[in-house]
């Protein structure tokens, strides 16, 4: 026979309010400020979108909410910190092309599954990058830039700040059939800065960071990744209307490590959804090239799957292994 098991009467009326403290908890989410990892530099387009989302969301929330920034190793090392940062709901993570959907192909032995680890908020908005070159350069045009790349294989070189950047470029050289040599960067902004001193030929960068220079003089844009022409930047030509097929669109969500409460992702989602549904920030952030997208969750997490089938095999077509 098994023993008898007493439970003191004490214990039985305090049961309740125990299996009640996670709801309350989660009642009165957030208590604390929320903390953003952006795994890029400050600057970065990455970091730019967020720093215009920050305050209205934390006013949507209730709490602060505090962008921290850690660059390192194309994202990885700002995205494995926010893997790991627990499951109370406090410390969010921006996923991108780069450290969401391309570094499974790019990063070797990559210390986290972005699908696996993250559970997803949602999808916030989408831009588009332009084509740069040196205000003084020879090429004129994008086909102009195609053909010094022919007559001098290797020789042109491209910047980038990120693998969204090197997927893009190196998309557009093998569509071209030409050789261009590739230059890593901390992060996009150090990348555009040698295009503008001259010493690179070409780079991909973010609409915030390139259209101050382009007006400034300081370089000339000569195509656009969007398969069709930009609204904001209408005279820039797609680099579709000179490699048909060509075209890429950059986006940003947000996610949680795997194990946040549902309840917890519901409320995060509604202040972010929110925030992105609201006109004074679409017209803010639409003046410098994104397009905000509110989404539920699940389709962020499909979108995300997707993307990293997709843009996987974009990165072995181009030649882009890990390293």
């Amino acid at each position: 026979m098994l023993p008898r098991l007493v439970v003191p009467r004490r214990a039985l009326l305090a049961a309740p309010a125990l299996l009640a403290l996670p709801a309350r908890a989660q009642g009165n989410w957030p208590d604390r400020p929320v903390r953003i990892v952006v795994a890029f530099p400050a600057g970065s387009v990455t970091d730019t979108l967020l720093r215009h989302l920050a305050e209205p969301l934390g006013r949507e929330l209730g709490q602060a909410v505090i962008i921290d920034n850690r660059p390192g190793g194309n994202g990885v090392v700002g995205t494995d910190s926010a893997a790991r940062a627990g499951t109370d709901g406090l410390t969010w993570c921006v996923l991108s092309v780069t450290n969401g959907a391309l570094a499974p192909y790019v990063v070797p032995k990559l210390p986290y599954d972005p699908v696996k680890d993250f559970a997803p908020i949602g999808y916030m908005a989408e831009t588009a990058y332009i084509l740069v070159v040196p205000a003084d350069h020879p090429a004129r045009d994008l086909k102009g830039l195609l053909a010094l790349a022919k007559q001098k294989p290797g020789a042109l070189t491209f910047s980038y700040g990120n693998q969204s950047a090197h997927i893009a470029t190196a998309t557009m050289a093998r569509m071209a059939g030409v050789e261009m040599t590739g230059i890593p960067y901390r992060g996009g902004p150090e990348a555009l800065t040698d295009v503008v001193a001259g010493r690179i030929d070409c780079t991909f960068t973010d609409i915030p960071a390139g259209v101050p220079q382009m007006k400034e003089g300081k370089v000339r844009a000569i195509g656009i990744t969007q398969p069709e022409t930009f609204a904001l930047l209408p005279d820039i030509p797609p680099v579709g209307s000179v490699l048909p097929g060509y075209g890429f669109r950059f986006w940003f969500g947000m996610a949680v490590p795997t194990g946040t409460p549902p309840a917890i992702i519901a409320r995060g989602n509604a202040a972010m959804n929110a925030v992105l549904r609201q006109p004074e920030f679409t017209e803010r952030v639409a003046r410098l090239g994104y397009v905000p997208r509110p989404t539920e969750p699940e389709w962020f997490r499909d979108f995300l799957r997707k993307q990293i089938q997709e843009l996987g095999a974009r990165a072995r077509e181009a030649g882009i292994e890990p390293g």
